[in-house]
């Protein structure tokens, strides 16, 4: 199975950008829907976004939608997450993650693949 390493997380005052990179080792990256979770302190781990095995198709939630952009490029084994507007409450760490079945399956059911997670931090 694929192995995740997120990078591109740090602090950033709020109204400002961050794009997180979730890169994939492994011949097999395509065959896997591709997600981003976050975790705060004290709270659950909750979905942010997710892109479909071909990048077709691409989910968010309601709490980011407008202001974050999940995409990937299958030729460099990586999936990004653009994140603009970002405010105090998405503070929190993200976590890379992958499913062989479908998108929207890993947004309900969550993933089989975890990376290692990266820290953002959003200063008001």
């Amino acid at each position: 199975q694929v192995q995740l390493v997120e990078s591109g997380g740090g602090l950033v005052q709020a109204g400002g950008s961050l794009r997180l990179s979730c890169a994939a080792s492994g011949r097999t990256f395509s065959t896997y829907a591709i997600g981003w979770f976050r975790q705060a302190p004290g709270k659950e781990r909750e979905f942010v976004a997710a892109i479909s095995r071909s990048g077709g198709s691409t989910y968010s939630a309601d709490s980011v939608k407008g202001r974050f952009t999940i995409s990937r490029d299958n030729a460099k084994n990586t999936v990004y997450l653009q994140m603009n507007s970002l405010k105090p409450e998405d503070t929190a760490v993200y976590y890379c993650a992958a499913d062989q079945t479908t998108a929207q399956h890993m947004r309900i059911m969550g993933p089989s693949v975890w990376g290692q997670g990266t820290q953002v931090t959003v200063s008001s």
